[in-house]
């Protein structure tokens, strides 16, 4: 079932991801931005920090993230119609933001966020397939570095990630399982399914769903083994941009601890 012998339309073999480009700090004004590049999908990425959460998290002194997602009208190859000017979000966005925002709240700790929203805006600048986890894993970068930021600040007092997250999506297509598809590979598929997961092997979100016919227990796992070997990819990209922050935010916190106990 797994030939590497296959021709995918870009050449790729059936496990490869497309080339993965991540530009932190690509815009000067937000807490956190990084500009993620898969291929020739395209997401601007950013963090904002509010100092207030939703009315419901009024005065429990835990935070929240939230989700915003866009797609410019020449993302794609035919002008789609701003969603402003229609007056209301579409069912597609809609679903996609919640999802990044549910992504990525499995990577924070509340309580040590505070009453705190961060905002994580995507902006889909061009896009070719895997627009929403493109999104997830470009997002996290941002909500990295605005955290970073504002804990080496000393705004926040306690360093909230718990989780490295990232995602990809994977598809059966003329009957193989392939690895981050790319649009005319994911409009013919025969299953498509978007994985979200952590850096030590634990996933947050499946969405799969069968598109041409059913598949197999057997198809299944190869493709979450596929997607395994995606994250750990985009995990080791995602550190190569972010360690030097981690870096920081690791020696200011043995710094506090050790003045505690002098």
């Amino acid at each position: 079932m797994n030939d590497e012998r296959v021709e995918r339309i870009d050449g790729r073999a059936f496990d490869e991801l497309r080339p993965v480009i991540l530009n932190p700090g690509f815009i000067k004004n937000a807490e956190g931005s990084c500009l993620i590049e898969a291929g020739d999908t395209k997401v601007i990425c950013t963090a904002s920090i509010e100092e207030r959460v939703p009315s419901f998290l009024h005065r429990t002194g835990k935070g929240w993230i939230t989700a915003e997602y866009g797609m410019l009208p020449r993302a794609t190859n035919e002008r789609t119609q701003r969603e402003a000017s229609r007056g209301k979000q579409g069912g597609r966005t809609l679903e996609i933001q919640r999802l990044i925002g549910r992504s990525l709240r499995a990577a924070v700790d509340f309580e040590a966020l505070g009453e705190r929203t961060v905002w994580i805006d995507c902006d889909v600048i061009q896009a070719d397939g895997g627009t929403r986890t493109a999104s997830i894993t470009g997002g996290f970068v941002a909500l990295v570095m605005a955290l970073g930021n504002h804990y080496l600040e000393e705004r926040i007092l306690a360093w909230p990630l718990s989780r490295w997250i990232a995602a990809v999506s994977v598809g059966i297509v003329g009957g193989v399982p392939m690895l981050d598809l790319i649009y005319r590979e994911d409009s013919k598929a025969d299953v498509d399914m978007n994985i979200v997961a952590t850096d030590n092997d634990q996933f947050v979100e499946i969405q799969g769903s069968a598109e041409g016919r059913t598949f197999s227990q057997e198809e299944s796992e190869a493709m979450l083994k596929l997607a395994r070997t995606g994250i750990a990819a985009l995990s080791a990209a995602q550190h190569e941009v972010l360690d030097p922050i981690i870096e920081k935010v690791n020696k200011l916190s043995m710094s506090r601890l050790n003045k505690r106990f002098r």
